[in-house]
């Protein structure tokens, strides 16, 4: 999964699923201080409720 393709899908949508909530905190450590911005980003929209989170069972 790439960070930018995600805060762009997250964005365009308006979901963000808790599935990929995990990977971005799995991967933390291996983000540059440019995705750690957009990580960031992704949390004041979901603050803010810009964004959702999605918790839908798979099905």
């Amino acid at each position: 999964m790439n960070l930018g393709l995600l805060f762009l899908k997250v964005n365009t949508t308006g979901v963000i699923t808790l599935a990929e909530l995990d990977w971005i905190t799995n991967n933390q450590s291996q983000f540059s201080r440019l995705d750690m911005s957009l990580v960031i980003k992704i949390g004041r929209q979901m603050d803010s409720g810009v964004i959702e989170i999605d918790n839908r069972l798979p099905v």
